[in-house]
């Protein structure tokens, strides 16, 4: 009978949940050449976890059970490198490149087309090496699991993989052998492109000096210069010694069956091995007895708000095994408790005098290494104030020592705790798998790392039992530690010239004993590596899904529209654990244009000054213990229908528990009636540390900027996302630090603040479970009743519509125009922008396919395989803008070459229908990523897009044919067809200099 059948499925539905699968394991079991060691329910993530070993080899293996469908796999490996030739690195890159079963070259890059992944991956660190994947589908699980086994357990480790992915000498040209010789290779460029980021070329020193006497002394992604010391045999070696099961951890994560995976592993590699012993621990520093000073240069930074205060001084001091879970916990909140934020007595002894422009980049605990670290200290800072920092650093923590900390930070802290362990990612699996990564590595229990509230129960009774216990480890570890080096760094204007001598001369010396038959070798190489990065390469060996593997339909989101106080709001009912997360859009439409450059510094320090009855130091205490966060920022929505039109807003946006909401709304409600503008200290502080934190990012993020500035002449949505997030904002922010005086920009955020923060000009969404969404619909209402002073007349709303306000902009022209930004930077950053269609037009999904195809059919073998770029490739962005870009790549007009080749590529129709099916894979592993439940709506919200245009825009992607991609590149990308900008990154660079149609910045 119908009600029986009925009642057996809800029973099976509630008992075949993933985590109460896994509780039925016993230590013990025995599954396929696997023993059970432990099974533990972990209530706080909401999930179970299975500890395992395998008999034969002793590999470990932790298995993490929990109700999430995008499922992981990480495979990492004690990596213990004892010089800075790179090896894990260029390892990490050349097992990728073809293994036993999977012969082809780079079947990584080709399973990114073949597969509907959410994550593919792998990460060196100083002393692991980490292979993750994750994805949505069982079938594809297998798939990739299977090509991951094989590349890490039996890669070909090809020589010619190891000239293009580590070093190699050629030919300038390579079909030129009167060109001079000079070293390639993709891990070599990368490195020369990671050693021009100051901050992180301070925290390698750092690293490598505070533990001088094993693996952390050297540098395990390499030095540029060591790398070309490498040869291939000790590759192979390394591979032989490190990449054993013996030496591997095995992690998993999400519902898919664990038997399953325990089978493949297994099967497919584990059966194959006996047990070694790999000796790859990694020893103990032995500690100082007296503390240690040192000194590095690096290059000086252009873009630096004081030319003349670009000294960095830190103090770094040893902690302890990182595999004592307690003490780690504690520690790491002790450092929270020092470090950040304004009520912090770092912050008030090193941020607020204004020494420096910000903390040191590397800031806090670090659990990254064997034992831990703690550091403190700042950058921006003139040669004369070393000392003086110095002495604060010491000051500081005799106060902490004397005066303790106020419970109310302490329970703010925990406050953040909870709710990260209740706010819901969509890629837990790999925050789970970084989180456990180093303290497994040295043989800690994961198990024990993730039972968070275990840890917050001890740390809350060891405070109750001993009041002081926070400031005995203060004084234990900082005041009595002689382990402590004092690391300065300071700008050398000849440090880009001695890097390019060094390098010079490395080179000589490798070229100096060759003969005319070692030439003639290094060319034929040469060519021979061309021959075959030239091949079209056979791929059928790979497991792949197939177009029809993708769902034809999306499952649409409801979400219910209503108004609080005449603000129509969005409201989306959503597993959310017990938070809230609130969202309000503000138009910028009456902004007058000469304010719209300081709306990012707005954004920033709205939230900053403080409000109302509150200072700015009770408004971030208030903000920590009783919401998930408080932001504003800038928004540049492209309408989906028209190029020319486009909303510009800023984003509000906060979370909290449940019980918090009133707190939460009380908060914004000071920012909204009562803001602090006045106080100038405390602006120039957050204005120096947000032009501080521009001016870092560009040598991490060149090609978005790149991107950015060849996007500005092209559509008014690119123009104002140059003024809002290009390299024209990072100048604005220089010309404010170097103001003496800031109250003309004092004067300039009430006007703002008059314009953006009106409820006439506004919208709302919220997401939480459905029994809290009446309370947050009555919670707006007096929300709204109580900012109304700030508006004019209200116009009235329909009630079951959320309106965009875009805006057509008429007078704009869209023209041609490449500019050069000379940057100190060994590598460049390139990009070459057309204006096309918007995301309704027919031709926009056939657009989102070529970019992808190009990416991995030609930009991928041109730019990174021959180009020795670290990466490269085309995509069509959300305004219309179709870019093709390169990142940390050792040529600049030789890319923009590239492009155009790439382009003719497209138009001789010279691909397959395989190719197609594979770049609509990829396109599509993209557009089906898992939204977590705090976002969902939200494309809906923010720019108009119902699930409806989704769906619509995914029938025209499987519907699109080797003839509309023909179509288009002829149509849009063609030479002369269409508006293009260009724009370079880089260092200096004659030709350009030379050639009249560029703009040198």
């Amino acid at each position: 009978p119908p009600s029986f059948s009925g009642r057996r499925h809800t029973w099976r539905l509630k008992s075949t949940s993933a985590r109460e699968r896994a509780l039925q394991y016993q230590p013990g079991q025995k599954i396929h050449g696997f023993t059970v060691k432990e099974v533990a329910a972990v209530p706080d993530l909401f999930l179970t976890a299975v500890k395992l070993a395998h008999d034969k080899t002793g590999a470990q293996y932790l298995h993490a059970a929990r109700d999430d469908s995008n499922n992981l796999f990480s495979v990492q490996f004690r990596t213990t490198p004892m010089d800075s030739t790179g090896v894990p690195h260029i390892l990490e890159h050349t097992v990728l490149c073809g293994s036993e079963k999977y012969p082809c070259r780079d079947p990584f890059f080709k399973m990114l087309n073949r597969s509907l992944s959410t994550f593919m991956n792998a990460f060196t660190a100083s002393d692991y090496t980490m292979y993750p994947f994750s994805t949505q589908n069982s079938k594809d699980f297998q798939n990739l699991l299977s090509v991951y086994l094989d590349a890490v357990f039996f890669p070909c480790l090809r020589e010619q993989d190891f000239w293009q992915e580590g070093w190699r000498l050629e030919n300038e040209i390579p079909t030129d052998p009167s060109t001079p010789l000079v070293f390639k290779g993709v891990v070599f460029n990368e490195m020369k492109g990671a050693f021009s980021d100051n901050e992180r070329l301070y925290a390698q020193h750092l690293q490598n000096k505070l533990y001088p006497d094993h693996t952390y002394s050297v540098v395990s992604g390499g030095e540029p210069l060591a790398i070309p010391d490498l040869t291939w045999e000790q590759l192979r070696q390394f591979h032989a010694t490190h990449y054993h099961p013996s030496n591997a951890r095995f992690f998993t994560y999400g519902d898919l069956p664990l038997e399953q995976h325990l089978k493949q592993i297994e099967e497919e590699a584990l059966s194959k091995f006996e047990r070694i012993n790999p000796n790859t621990e990694v020893p103990p520093q032995p500690h100082w007895t007296s503390p240690r000073e040192d000194h590095v240069s690096c290059s000086p930074d252009a873009l630096a708000p004081d030319p003349a205060r670009q000294n960095t001084l830190c103090m770094s001091y040893l902690l302890g095994d990182i595999t004592d879970t307690f003490e780690g916990f504690t520690l790491s909140l002790l450092s929270s408790l020092m470090i950040s934020g304004p009520n912090s007595p770092f912050y008030k002894a090193l941020i607020e005098p204004k020494i420096g422009t910000d903390f040191s980049s590397v800031v806090g605990y670090d659990g990254s290494t064997k034992e831990a670290s703690f550091s403190v200290g700042l950058q921006g800072i003139a040669e004369h104030d070393t000392e003086r920092v110095k002495q604060l650093i010491s000051q500081t923590i005799n106060d902490i020592i004397e005066n303790g900390f106020e419970e109310e930070r302490v329970e703010a802290l925990l406050h953040k705790i909870e709710i990260q362990m209740k706010h819901q990612s969509t890629n837990f699996g790999l925050s789970l798998a970084s989180y456990i990564a180093s303290s497994w590595n040295h043989d800690g229990d994961p198990v024990e790392l993730l039972q968070i509230s275990d840890s917050v129960a001890k740390f809350r009774q060891a405070l109750s039992e001993n009041p002081r216990f926070l400031q005995d480890k203060v004084k234990h570890y900082f005041k009595e530690n002689t382990h402590r080096l004092t690391l300065t760094m300071s700008p050398d204007q000849a440090y880009l010239e001695k890097q390019a001598k060094a390098e010079e001369e490395k080179l000589q010396r490798k070229i100096h004993g060759l003969s005319d038959g070692d030439r003639k070798e290094i060319y034929e190489n040469g060519l021979e590596l061309l021959a075959a990065q030239s091949k079209t390469q056979d791929a059928s060996c790979l497991p792949a899904l197939k177009v029809s593997d993708i769902e034809p339909t999306i499952p649409f989101t409801p979400v219910q529209i209503g108004t609080a106080g005449g603000v129509p709001v969005q409201y989306c009912e959503q597993p959310t654990n017990g938070l809230v997360y609130f969202r309000a859009m503000c138009s910028l439409n009456t902004l007058p244009e000469d304010l719209k450059l300081y709306v990012p510094l707005f954004c920033t320090v709205i939230t900053k000054m403080g409000g109302g009855a509150l200072d700015y130091r009770q408004q971030a205490q208030l903000m920590e213990l009783r919401t998930g966060g408080m932001s504003v920022s800038p928004q540049v929505i492209p309408d989906s229908t028209q190029l020319d039109v486009y909303e510009q807003g800023v984003l509000l946006l906060s979370s909290c528990l449940e019980r918090n909401l009133p707190h939460m709304f009380q908060l914004w409600r000071d920012i909204f009636n009562s803001p602090h503008f006045d106080n100038e200290e405390r602006l120039r502080v957050l204005v120096m540390m947000s032009a501080q934190e521009l001016a870092n990012g560009i040598s991490y993020s060149g090609h978005l900027y790149a991107m950015t500035r060849a996007g500005r002449h092209l559509s008014p949505a690119g123009d104002l996302q140059e003024t809002f997030g290009g390299m024209e904002q990072v100048k604005f922010m220089k010309r404010i630090t170097e103001m003496s005086d800031l109250s003309q920009v004092v004067r300039t955020l009430p006007r703002i603040k008059k314009h953006i923060l009106n409820p006439d000009s506004m919208r709302c969404a919220i997401n939480a479970t459905p029994q809290k969404l009446t309370d947050t619909a009555a919670q707006l209402e007096s929300f709204f009743k109580e900012v109304a002073e700030n508006r004019k007349e209200r116009k009235p709303v329909s009630p079951n519509i959320i309106e965009v306000s875009f805006q057509l902009e008429l007078n704009f022209q869209p023209c041609q125009m490449k500019t050069f930004f000379q940057m100190p930077f060994p590598v460049n950053f390139v990009c070459k922008t057309i204006r096309t269609v918007p995301f309704t037009h027919e031709d926009y999904a056939s657009l989102c396919i070529l970019g992808r195809m190009l990416t991995a059919k030609f930009l991928h073998g041109e730019i990174r395989e021959k180009g020795g770029a670290y990466g490269g490739g085309a995509r069509v962005g959300a305004g219309g803008l179709f870019s093709f870009y390169s990142y940390r790549d050792p040529n600049s007009v030789q890319t923009l070459s590239a492009f155009y080749r790439g382009i003719d590529w497209a138009k001789s129709g010279q691909f397959t229908q395989q190719d197609i099916d594979e770049a609509k894979l990829a396109v599509f592993s993209a557009v089906d990523s898992p939204v977590a439940p705090a976002d969902k709506g939200m494309s809906r919200f923010l720019s108009g897009v119902t699930d409806e245009m989704k769906q619509s825009h995914r029938e025209r992607l499987f519907a699109v044919s080797h003839k509309n991609l023909v179509d288009v590149a002829e149509r849009y990308l063609s030479a002369g067809r269409r508006t293009h900008g260009v724009t370079i990154l880089g260092p200096e660079n004659e030709t350009i200099r030379k050639d009249p149609s560029w703009i040198v910045k």
